[in-house]
């Protein structure tokens, strides 16, 4: 049983036997996320003293500007997790191509594969509003004692083991889900620690708080358009509250606490989409639905996309049950 003046550490280790499997190695695997976690929180807390705001002068994969700290954020959590010798594969939204984990420490005999968008939200940094790591765990399909390949990343979402992500807001909070429920720790700065917080967190069957960059609203599919005016119908439980933070992770976590829905649809300047299926949508969803939410294209669920490339990117509309089933209802009129 859970309480809450349990540490992170403690809680992996008492919910070790929920896997038939289980060695300890994601056990430990969980354990170095925590810790880059912890060296990631240092690096955002210190950005307005010194140099590591703004972007850095290159793009990624996807084509967009770098921030500092994206390239800071990354280095810290692939190096976490080689140099602990507990993965044999690597996904980061910021690198073309997968990496793949070998040598001296590592003969390819670990079982897991991580993907990881190390800084969701990078662009808000400079303006000091909340920012997150997001991260998803998978079991390898080929061979143990192989090289990984591209087929060990492209699964659906509903193959995932773990997924979390962690918010660096306020306070620092680490939420994840091995599939039996989705818990919350928060950091104590001053011991280092995350402490079980939000046990047993849930979205809300409905609320009163949409989530979308009205900005492109003159691009969205016509049913998105049909649910935002919907949205703010004056009725008696209507309008809704407009609430965009415009960092996946923050307005996620907020929605889940207090009741919402979140959308980044399909537009005629992104046809497929913004977010990544691999990196953001295929975690969140995944944590979502474990904490009684939805997670959607609009049309079909998440977890049951086959990913085709590992920078594939899909519509996505998260969040409270009745709500997101409101927006397909809309999308498919």
């Amino acid at each position: 049983m859970s309480n809450k003046n349990q540490t992170l550490g403690e809680f992996i280790i008492d919910n070790q036997a929920h896997f038939p499997y289980a060695t300890g190695e994601l056990s430990r695997l969980m354990n170095s996320i925590r810790l880059a976690a912890k060296m990631v929180n240092h690096e955002v807390n210190k950005a307005g003293l010194v140099d590591i705001t703004g972007a850095i002068g290159s793009t990624n994969i996807q084509g967009e500007d770098q921030q500092k700290l994206d390239v800071i954020a990354n280095d810290i959590f692939i190096k976490s997790l080689v140099n602990r010798d507990i993965v044999c594969g690597i996904a980061s939204e910021e690198n073309d191509d997968f990496i793949q984990v070998s040598g001296a420490k590592n003969d390819n005999n670990t079982n897991y594969v991580v993907l990881i968008d190390p800084l969701d939200g990078s662009s808000n940094i400079d303006v000091n509003v909340s920012v997150g790591t997001i991260f998803s765990i998978y079991r390898r399909v080929t061979a143990v004692g192989t090289p990984v390949t591209e087929e060990d990343f492209l699964q659906p979402g509903n193959q995932q083991v773990a997924a979390g992500y962690v918010v660096y807001g306020t306070s620092t909070m680490l939420v994840y889900t091995t599939g039996h429920g989705v818990n919350g720790f928060t950091l104590n700065p001053a011991l280092g620690t995350y402490y079980l917080s939000h046990p047993n967190m849930k979205f809300p069957e409905s609320g009163n708080i949409y989530s979308v960059n009205e900005g492109n609203y003159v691009h969205f599919p016509q049913g998105i358009k049909n649910y935002i005016k919907y949205c703010q119908e004056e009725k008696e439980d209507r309008p809704y509250t407009s609430r965009y933070i415009g960092s996946l992770v923050s307005d996620i976590h907020r929605n889940m606490i207090k009741g919402g829905v979140y959308l980044y649809p399909s537009s005629s300047k992104s046809p497929n989409g913004k977010l990544r299926l691999l990196y953001e949508c295929n975690p969140i969803a995944f944590i979502a639905e474990q904490a009684n939410g939805l997670a959607t294209d609009g049309i079909q669920r998440i977890l049951d996309i086959k990913p085709t490339a590992l920078h594939q990117r899909v519509p996505f509309v998260c969040g409270s049950k009745k709500m997101v089933e409101k927006v397909a209802f809309f999308m498919q009129e």
